[in-house]
């Protein structure tokens, strides 16, 4: 009898799910919270998947209720669930001078949503380097600002602590040592720290795929592929075109009072950060609800494939809009950038939105009726769930115990279903015998 081996998506799934149950085990023991006493199971399992589906929405404050091992904890959490856990895997392989088996450079493949898997293990050494090298600048540069502050000994754990959850697009702070649940909104005006911020969530929210284009064409645009053409193409629309409507939809409401320099560098950290990033320098919940469906939209979109970020990615996005167009002007091909599309990239970007919008909006409705909150709210913290965004206008922390377990499991099929939907789309096809008879249908 043939023995049934976990398919490499099942692999990754498990491993996020062991990484979840590990990290609530640790964050459970009293030594973990500054009080000394153990942390509720609910408070502990929440925190352990935010930070593991490096999403950044928080029962307790991260500051205030956790102590330094409970805050290294989550870091770790952080890192492994940015990078993927077989990414850390093959870091103690390179150590141990370990051969990496097959088997073990497709699940790697996978994980960065690589197209072939020759040459993965290059990529992986480049990954890892990569992010050694882009956290290490970030941890750096954030001390320089934090150690006047804080300190030498705070003020670079402060560097670190930030840099790496900025780059893995998680949200996690620790600035409710001044206020809690502040997120970074003392710095709203410091185009220093905005700006470091900044670099460092896109930096890792455009995949790694892209870096390794990046690197061997630096700035050489005709020899990109077109998945680097349309991450980096999107990414300048929305970076730039998001700080654009924020700034209409507040310019006379929220930022009324901030000079020119205050109102860019927080029209572009709201943009930025929308898109997974979870930080925020401004009081969400006192933005518009206009403001607030068009973070919703930021936080379905999310980062690129094979990043740190989560949402339906901005590929997704760009497929469907290629094909409506190709639709309204009758073309049988989906082309851009002297590209044409593969046949069901467009039936493949539908079904992905369609599914996180569908649990989204179905997650919304049971969190607004059980909770009593406004619907808004309601739909602002179910897609930072499901797009592992991590922003919230400050209701987490007060829905009731079905709603967070909800959430909990958004956050897992944030991270790990927006794989699967990935993953899938590489396995072999199913051939079917028989097909049924066609029949047209009226459409729109």
């Amino acid at each position: 009898m043939r023995r049934k081996t976990f398919t490499q998506t099942q692999i990754i799934a498990l491993g996020f799910f062991l990484m979840v149950l590990v990290g609530t085990l640790l964050l459970m023991c009293p030594f973990a919270t500054r009080t000394g006493v153990s942390a509720r199971p609910l408070d502990a399992l929440f925190t352990a998947t935010s930070a593991s589906c490096v999403t950044g929405l928080v029962t307790c404050d991260t500051y205030r209720t956790w102590s330094l091992f409970g805050q290294l904890v989550i870091l770790m959490l952080i890192q492994i669930g940015g990078l993927g856990f077989m990414t850390i895997a093959t870091l103690f392989s390179f150590i141990l001078r370990r051969k990496i088996s097959l088997r073990e450079r497709g699940i790697l493949q996978e994980s960065v949503n690589s197209s072939q898997i020759g040459g993965i293990v290059k990529l992986t050494r480049m990954i890892l380097k990569g992010t050694l090298l882009v956290e290490g600048s970030g941890a750096v540069l954030l001390s320089i600002r934090f150690i006047p502050v804080l300190g030498p000994a705070e003020g670079i754990y402060y560097g670190i602590f930030h840099s790496v959850s900025a780059f893995c697009n998680a949200g996690f702070d620790l600035m409710g040592r001044f206020e809690a649940y502040s997120s970074l909104v003392q710095f709203q005006t410091d185009w220093f720290v905005n700006l470091v911020l900044i670099a460092l969530i896109v930096t890792g929210g455009i995949g790694f795929l892209v870096w390794k284009d990046l690197c061997e064409h630096t700035w050489h645009w005709r020899k990109y592929t077109l998945h680097t053409k349309i991450v980096l193409t999107m990414t300048f629309i929305l970076l730039f075109g998001g700080a654009l409507c924020f700034w209409l939809l507040e310019k006379n409401a929220l930022f009324a009072g901030l000079d020119a320099k205050g109102t860019f560098w927080s029209c572009m950290f709201a943009s930025a950060t929308a898109r997974t990033a979870g930080f925020n320098t401004v009081d969400v919940a006192a933005l518009s609800d206009s403001s607030k469906l068009f973070n919703i939209l930021l936080m379905v979109v999310g980062g690129s494939p094979g990043s740190t970020a989560g949402g339906i990615k901005t590929t997704t996005l760009a497929v469907l809009f290629i094909g409506v167009w190709a639709n309204v002007r009758h073309e049988e091909d989906a082309a851009v950038f002297g590209r044409r599309l593969e046949d069901d990239a467009v039936k493949r970007a539908s079904a992905i939105l369609m599914i996180n919008v569908s649990m989204a909006l179905t997650a919304s409705v049971l969190i607004c009726s059980l909770n009593q909150v406004p619907m808004m709210d309601a739909m602002f913290e179910a897609f930072s769930a499901i797009g592992t965004v991590g922003m919230t206008t400050g209701i987490t922390r007060g829905l009731n115990v079905f709603s967070k377990l909800l959430l909990i499991f958004m956050m897992y099929c944030g991270r790990v279903g927006s794989l699967s939907f990935a993953l899938s789309f590489a396995e072999r096809k199913r051939i079917v015998p028989v097909r049924q008879p066609e029949e047209k249908i009226s459409i729109g």
